[in-house]
Formats: C-alpha cells, sequence, structure tokens
C-alpha cells in the first residue's frame, strides 16, 4: 500500500473548510497540515483549485438484489464501480430474509456476494420479513456479534415483505434495547393494495397508475404509525426514502417533540415531481420507484428540511432495472409490466449521480451550505448508522477514503458516461458544474479522472457500532 500526500487542496468537512496537506499512510490519514514533508518514495499529488471531501456513504443501495420476479441489473461489481466515479465510497446494501432463512443466514449470503464483487468498503441492513423468538434473537446477534446493527421492515407490499405493526413493535423495542435501529418503508400496503386491485379492474395498466394508487396521504399515515410505534417501544427509527410533505409533517413533529426520528430522502425526489406522469406511454416506467414522485409542493419541503436538519441525509435508494428487455442479459426488467403496472419492478438508478447533483442543485445553486453538503452525503449517514469517525469525515485516523471534486468543472450526466449497467438515467442530459476527478478508499486511488484503477473484491466489510446514536 503506497503513501500519498494530496497537497493544497481545500478541505470541505460538515464543520470545517480550510486549505492544508493530507498525508495517507497504511490507508487510514495519518498527518494533516501546512507543507508536510513528502519523502522519495512518497507520491504526490496536487490538489490546487480542488476541493477535497471525505468519501460519500450511501446507506441506502440495491445490489444484487431480488424482488418478486425481478433482480436488479446491478451487481455488486458494476454498482460499486459506479458508486466510485460518483464519489461514493461506502455503501450499506441489504441483505434479505426470506421466509425460510434467518438473519444471520441472509447476512452471510449477501456478504459472500459482496466478497467477490465490491471494489469499495460496504455494510448491510437486514430486511425482516418476520418476526418470532429466533429471529428476535438472531438480530440480536448481529448487532453484538457481526457488525450489523440497522434493519429495515417494510409497511408496504402484503403478502411478501410486509409485517404487521406488532412485529414493527417488537422489533423495535428489542433492537432499541441493543443498540440498534428499525427502518421503516413506510406506505399504507393493505389500502393500497386494494386501489392497486381496483385500478387494474377498471382497465388502468400504464405506469403512471403506480403513482395514482400510492397516494402521498398513505405515506404520511404510515410514517405516523411507525413514528407512535417507535415512541412507543422508547426506540429510534428511521424513514427511508421519504417524499411526501404529509410524512415530512409528522418527521417534524415528532423530532421538536424530542423523539429520536430520522430520515432520508433522495435526488429522484428533490428533482422530479409528479408532473412526469403525463401519458400513458410505457417510458414513464422508469419513474415507477416507490413511494413515486411527488407534488412540487413536497419537493420544496424536503429541500427546506434538508436545510434545517429535519431531515438528516440523502440517499440514493439505488434500485437499477433496464428498459430494455435482455440489455446484459438481464430478465424480467422494466418491460415485464408492460401489461400491467403493479408489475414493473420497482426502483430508479441514482448510484453515480447523487454527489453531483446535490452539489450542483444544492451548494451552487444556493439551498444548502458546503458544510452541509457534506454532513448529508457523508457525515450524517455514517454517524446515524455506526461508521464515524472511521467513515464519514477526514481526521487523523480515519479511513483514508477521499474525493478531489472540481466545482469549475462542467459536464452533461447520460447513460453514455455513467458505469452502472442499467440502460438508462434519470439525469439524461442534465447540464451541472462540479465533477469527481479522484477518489481514494483507504488510501488506494481507484478513480483517476475517466480511469478506473479499482477491482472487484478489493473492498471490505465494514463492522458497524451503534445505530441511531446521532
Amino acid at each position: 500500500m503506497s503513501t500519498t500526500l494530496i497537497r493544497n487542496g481545500r478541505i470541505v468537512t460538515a464543520v470545517d473548510d480550510y486549505r492544508a496537506d493530507i498525508l495517507l499512510e497504511d490507508g487510514r490519514i495519518a498527518a494533516i497540515g501546512r507543507q508536510l514533508d513528502a519523502g522519495p518514495e512518497v507520491r504526490v499529488i496536487d490538489a490546487a483549485g480542488l476541493m477535497v471531501f471525505p468519501g460519500g456513504v450511501d446507506c441506502h443501495t440495491h445490489l444484487e438484489n431480488t424482488f418478486g420476479d425481478s433482480t436488479t441489473c446491478d451487481d455488486f461489481a458494476s454498482g460499486t464501480k459506479s458508486a466510485a466515479f460518483g464519489g461514493t465510497t461506502t455503501i450499506i446494501d441489504f441483505a434479505f430474509q426470506s421466509q425460510n432463512t434467518s438473519p444471520l443466514d441472509a447476512i452471510e449470503r449477501a456478504q459472500s456476494k459482496a466478497a467477490v464483487g465490491a471494489s469499495i468498503d460496504y455494510g448491510f441492513h437486514v430486511i425482516v420479513t418476520h418476526v418470532d423468538d429466533a429471529v428476535l434473537n438472531d438480530m440480536r446477534h448481529a448487532i453484538r456479534h457481526e457488525g450489523v446493527s440497522s434493519f429495515k421492515m417494510f409497511m408496504a407490499y402484503p403478502g411478501t415483505v410486509m409485517v404487521d405493526d406488532a412485529a414493527i413493535f417488537r422489533s423495535m423495542r428489542m433492537v432499541g434495547e441493543h443498540g440498534g435501529m428499525i427502518a421503516l418503508h413506510a406506505e399504507n400496503g393493505t389500502v393500497i393494495d386494494l386501489l392497486i386491485r381496483e385500478a387494474l379492474a377498471q382497465g388502468h395498466t400504464s405506469p403512471k397508475y403506480h403513482a395514482l394508487t400510492r397516494p402521498a396521504i398513505l405515506e404520511g399515515e404510515a410514517t405516523h404509525r411507525g413514528i407512535k410505534l417507535a415512541e412507543l417501544a422508547q426506540a429510534p427509527v428511521y424513514f427511508v426514502h421519504l417524499s411526501a410533505k404529509e410524512a415530512l409533517a409528522h418527521v417534524i413533529e415528532a423530532r421538536d417533540a424530542g423523539i429520536p426520528v430520522f430520515a432520508e430522502t433522495c435526488p429522484h425526489y428533490l428533482f422530479f415531481d409528479e408532473s412526469v406522469y403525463d401519458s400513458d406511454d410505457f417510458s414513464l416506467a422508469k419513474y415507477v420507484m416507490s413511494p413515486p414522485l411527488r407534488s412540487r409542493e413536497s419537493q420544496d419541503a424536503l429541500w427546506t428540511a434538508l436545510k434545517t436538519d429535519d431531515l438528516q441525509l440523502v440517499s440514493t435508494d439505488h434500485c437499477p432495472f433496464c428498459m430494455k428487455e435482455g440489455h446484459m442479459g438481464r430478465v424480467r426488467q422494466k418491460m415485464h409490466g408492460r401489461d400491467d403496472f403493479s408489475k414493473i419492478p420497482n426502483g430508479a438508478p441514482g448510484i453515480e449521480t447523487r454527489m453531483t447533483v446535490i452539489y450542483d442543485g444544492g451548494v451552487r445553486k444556493g439551498r444548502i451550505s458546503l458544510n452541509r453538503f457534506v454532513e448529508l452525503t457523508s457525515t450524517a449517514p455514517a454517524k446515524l448508522f455506526g461508521l464515524f469517525p472511521r467513515k464519514g469525515t477526514i481526521a487523523v485516523g480515519s479511513d483514508a477514503d477521499l474525493v478531489l471534486f472540481d466545482p469549475q468543472a462542467q459536464q452533461v450526466l447520460s447513460v453514455h458516461t455513467h458505469h452502472s449497467n442499467c440502460d438508462y438515467s434519470l439525469f439524461e442530459g442534465h447540464h451541472v458544474h462540479g465533477k469527481v476527478r479522484k477518489v481514494f478508499s483507504r488510501g488506494d486511488l481507484i478513480v483517476d479522472e475517466e480511469q478506473w484503477l479499482g477491482t472487484p473484491g478489493r473492498g471490505q466489510f465494514v463492522r458497524r457500532g451503534e445505530a441511531g446514536g446521532f
């Protein structure tokens, strides 16, 4: 492992903004200072004119995840490569507990996939689909001994992954006692299921009915219910992919009351709105994600909440399915629901564009500060999910995960230049300011301009500490 000195960079963290040199040694940050000495064996990189950020932490990705009949088109190799080119150096993906397996089995299976393909560091949340005493014991063991301290539960998709309120409450109570946290997908699944069946019975099969059958009020209702369960359990709760102002209002109320409630939103909710669902054309399937895109009023409220810390971070929910059936050998992708919107795999790509679009649309347009940008994309997810200070900051002793970012560079985002296996980009043709120039993961230079220097399997599983303590 080589020693590297990054000179003359503008170092930006969640709280600092200054110019200094950074010495990277043995995978960690060894020193930070002015005019540090470099020996003859030290590689020197001049970062003049560039910002140096801590590597991005994306705590909501779906790589090689199977939902129903469909598997996401990015595996750990392509997905983590795409993440790295976007400035993300750590992800938290999902280990899926099927009906016949335990959470510990799920973690082992997920680790075996990631160990082969991941080029950046990774952790896991466990998707818990049923709860009994044995499952609760496994969850406790995962927190204490496996370095997995967060568990996702669904309030939607009855008959597949949805769990009832009692299961959520039991899990919250136990997990909260042992330093873990439940993450909730909050939509009222049984009412949505009814609305879907009614729409199909009326002959409504096009993608726009995905949005029409998942109204914002049902996200709001489930979010409020989840908060009350957490309050009763005296445990923290985290809401994934919050999209609606109706849900946000309950989060704000709870946080103002001192309840440990946390929530993320995603770039697609910040830059797109429900006006895209304006026809019956199947091309709108690229906007089929859950929850669906919401109103402009919701979008404005989300930006405000990011600024005021009513929302704590931005993750991608990178859950990519191809629009073209058979692309790169992927089957049962978006076209699987050509004649029935309820069969369209839910999800969209975004792992590579997150940091750039949030910088361009947030910092450059004055919606958030530069320090807040770093907090939202790196520091807050690291703190919330037990990775800090190893990840999420630039400090002596922290992992040498660094992004050299050019704020003056301009680029046009496109599927033709990204590194995901997905065959479309939600941000196709968007002109943005800011570009990732170099990326270091534990001191290794893995992205150098357009050159890929990473390798599948070099990523490491990161054991996480207590979750929800931020």
